[in-house]
């Protein structure tokens, strides 16, 4: 099968849904790394697949900035946001490396701990009652995972190991008319270690026929799906 060519197309849906301003000022404030523009992209397309009146689900909680978005959409909808993480940090986020922050490290333990961060984002947000937090590997948990999604927001590890399994653990429970979200896809091989790995992932969601592009924002990929498979 040829490698399709995709063309993303910056330009927002009219009058998008936007957070209110508890949600945008929490967000803002949460440790991570989303800009707002795709964070605003995000939530629009949280809210609109909330209207299947399923779960949202995120790969990569880190410190529950993105998850603060899905979980004010899903109050929106009257369903729950589920995110998923192990919380000891993706490989960029390790010692020695560019996104390691030392106030994530556990002092006792001495490694990455991200969940008492999250806990307390939540807390300030006032959202923990719409979000479950599934503590885990992706993949180990993907295999126990059995429901229809409205929304799978892959946001987790940029190696192809990692960003593979989130794809094949997750987008099969896509529900038909629910959106495939994919942050950091970035086409340029010089992100060989930032977002070519999402990429890759993205151009295998496009080449499977079930998902249909819909707008991008920057590094953010919505796709709907709108057939069967992977």
């Amino acid at each position: 099968m040829p490698t399709p060519t995709p063309t993303p197309t910056p330009t927002p849906t009219p009058n998008p849904p936007a957070p209110g301003p508890d949600i945008l000022a929490a967000f803002e404030a949460a440790k991570g790394f989303m800009p707002v523009g795709e964070g605003l992209a995000l939530y629009a397309a949280a809210v609109e697949a909330g209207r299947l009146g399923l779960p949202l689900l995120e790969v990569g909680t880190y410190c529950g900035r993105s998850t603060i978005l899905l979980a004010g959409a899903a109050r929106e909808a009257g369903v729950t946001a589920l995110t998923v993480d192990h919380h000891r940090g993706s490989e960029e986020q390790q010692p020695g490396w560019e996104y390691h922050d030392p106030e994530t490290v556990d002092p006792e333990l001495g490694v990455m701990d991200t969940l008492p961060a999250f806990r307390r984002t939540l807390h300030r947000a006032g959202l923990e009652d719409h979000v479950v937090a599934l503590v885990g590997r992706s993949p180990k948990v993907a295999a126990l995972w059995n429901s229809p999604l409205a929304l799978v927001f892959i946001d987790g590890g940029h190696t192809d190991e990692h960003a593979t399994a989130d794809y094949e653990g997750w987008a099969p429970h896509v529900a038909e008319g629910g959106l495939l979200v994919i942050h950091d896809v970035f086409p340029d091989p010089v992100d060989e270690f930032t977002g070519q790995a999402p990429y890759r992932v993205y151009l295998r969601a496009l080449a499977s026929g079930a998902f249909t592009e819909l707008p991008a924002t920057d590094s953010l990929r919505v796709l709907r799906r709108t057939g069967d498979g992977i």
